[in-house]
């Protein structure tokens, strides 16, 4: 009953939510329409069996491929996007059948063989469910995030399923009042009765341009730009999921308790459970003989546990206050071990982690997670994400992100004041703070096929090498290419002619690009040139006194690669 209880709020929430707003149009004019093209009367009413059919599509889908869909791909090795691109086809399919008579008949031939003398068209609604489920991509709280978790690992009891369910009925009830809305706005009004055509043509073509929209990611902006207003009500809800799937609270149940916590900057210094031993680690880095660290063996000290990637600039501005901590603080009783944990391919290679610290200063203890040993071991999703551990080994505060430096350092001072009430403490650290504060700012930008999102061009933008002539206006956020490129998961290589349009707010514009070759950057009136040597690293290309909107033009040399844009 407490994941049905939690499943149906979470739910319930997430139905509500800013993310739920591109699908509702389909279900509102889904409810309000009768079959394909061609086959209602001029004066016909929807079903009442068509809104119904329309959400338990819906919810069915979405459950099945929530909790399946990753296991089921991953053993016929098959592409992780392949259900949403199936989604997307059926909705345009749908679309055009509701358009184009022709192409209503060709939808309904295949149902032909079923033996009954008729076949009612509002039984598209329940396929119309089943699409719009495929590429329901609702807002990831915390339930949301235990089920994917579950469903992607393979981790599957009826706990996970009970909750699913719920949650799948929770987001559903909003969505079948709106397609209800739309049923009785058609059954209650005689003019929408009587122009049925006419909105079965809008309802197909609103149906094909989600589909268009959902291709091109445009509707990641209505996540941009507006909050998630039901986003602190949801981890309330989410808290206590773990715990209703394991039965009593564990450490690592408390530790979620934490996360949940620190994921809106709700620090309370509780028991956050014991301090998980480092797991999976592949290499250590600036420890005597490169020996392994145990935390059995650092029991005694306070031990801050930092996750961290050489390429995200949030670390990079992070890194500089943790290494003057364990310099300041080594003798008081303070230990840093930094754990680095990949975000990119080139990421996992030692060397290049080795070169990446070298060039940001850091000489604490590193532990190449590689992996994801360590990372799973504390169930973290973050970077940077700091664990401070007292010296019994509890992890007392779990802090997310970068810029409270005053505020951490005060508790490390705290915790080697409890483990040592005579120690003398040095002066406190003072670093100046890089941390932007404009809300505005522009958000990281991947480059690579799969983790593209503000890509505002009009070429294919699928795996492979191809000329690009982007040449629209820019949108905010967005980048275009021109010339030849080769696209691949995580990264573009740049061929003959290359170069990148990017539209920005912010006061410093880093882009991640490895390879040898130069950058000829142009803002405004200004070009300059950038060598580029060795492993992929962050290369500042604009830099300004105060954040600002503008463009920036990059033409990089055959053979490089660039990863990402990200902000300062």
């Amino acid at each position: 009953m407490t994941l049905v209880f939690i499943g149906l709020v979470g739910g319930l929430l997430t139905g509500i939510s800013p993310c739920i707003l591109p699908v509702l149009p389909v279900v509102f004019l889904g409810g309000a329409t009768r079959g394909t093209a061609g086959t209602a009367a001029a004066d016909a009413r929807p079903s009442r069996a068509r809104p119904l059919l329309i959400v338990l599509g819906l919810t069915l889908s979405f459950a099945v491929f929530t909790l399946f869909g990753t296991v089921v791909l991953t053993l016929l090795h098959l592409p992780a996007d392949l259900i949403r691109w199936l989604g997307l086809i059926v909705l345009v399919l749908l679309g055009l059948a509701m358009i184009v008579p022709a192409v209503g008949h060709l939808v309904e031939k295949p149902f032909a063989w079923i033996p009954q003398r008729y076949v009612d068209p509002d039984r598209g609604g329940f396929v119309l469910g089943l699409a719009l489920g495929a590429v329901f991509v609702p807002c990831a709280g915390p339930v949301l995030a235990a089920i994917t978790v579950a469903g992607a690992t393979g981790a599957l009891g009826w706990g996970t399923v009970t909750l699913t369910l719920a949650f799948a009925v929770g987001c559903a009830i909003p969505l079948l009042v709106f397609a209800l809305a739309g049923q009785q706005l058609v059954t209650r009004i005689a003019a929408f009765r009587k122009r049925q055509r006419l909105v079965q043509i809008v309802s197909g073509s609103v149906m094909i341009a989600l589909a268009i929209a959902l291709t091109f990611n445009v509707t990641d902006l209505i996540q941009r730009t507006i909050p998630n207003y039901t986003e602190a009500v949801a981890a309330a809800a989410g808290s206590g999921v773990k715990s209703a799937l394991g039965g009593e609270r564990s450490g690592a149940d408390k530790l979620l308790h934490c996360q949940i916590e620190a994921s809106y900057d709700v620090i309370d210094g509780d028991d956050c459970g014991p301090a998980p031993e480092f797991a999976g680690i592949e290499q250590w880095l600036n420890t005597p003989g490169d020996a392994p660290l145990t935390m059995a063996g650092l029991e005694g000290r306070v031990v801050l546990v930092d996750f961290w990637a050489y390429s995200c600039i949030n670390c990079q501005r992070e890194l500089p206050h943790v290494e003057a901590w364990a310099n300041a603080y080594a003798d008081a009783g303070l230990t840093v071990v930094g754990v680095h944990t990949p975000e990119y391919a080139f990421e996992h290679v030692p060397d290049n982690v080795k070169a990446g610290a070298e060039r940001i200063g850091v000489t604490f203890p590193i532990a190449l997670d590689n992996d994801y040993g360590t990372w799973n071991a504390y169930d973290n999703d973050v970077w940077p994400a700091t664990y401070l551990v007292d010296a019994t080994g509890t992890i007392r505060y779990v802090l997310y992100g970068e810029g409270s430096y005053s505020y951490e350092e005060e508790l490390i001072r705290q915790l080697l004041t409890e483990a040592n009430p005579d120690v003398a403490l040095p002066a406190s650290v003072q670093l100046p703070v890089t941390t932007p504060t404009d809300p505005a700012q522009s958000r990281e930008t991947y480059l690579g096929a799969d983790r593209s999102q503000f890509y505002a061009g009009s070429g294919d933008y699928s795996p492979g090498t191809r000329a690009f002539d982007d040449a629209r206006g820019l949108p905010d956020g967005g980048y275009q290419l021109t010339g030849t490129w080769t696209i691949g998961s995580e990264s573009i290589t740049a061929g003959e002619d290359a170069s990148i349009a990017l539209n920005y707010h912010a006061a410093k514009v880093y882009l991640n690009v490895g390879g040898e070759g130069t950058l000829r950057v142009t803002s405004g009136a200004i070009t300059t040139t950038i060598e580029v040597s060795g492993p992929p690293n962050i290369r500042t290309v604009v830099s300004t006194t105060a954040p600002d909107d503008g463009e920036v033009t990059i033409e990089l040399s055959p053979g490089l690669a660039a990863y990402s844009f990200t902000f300062g």
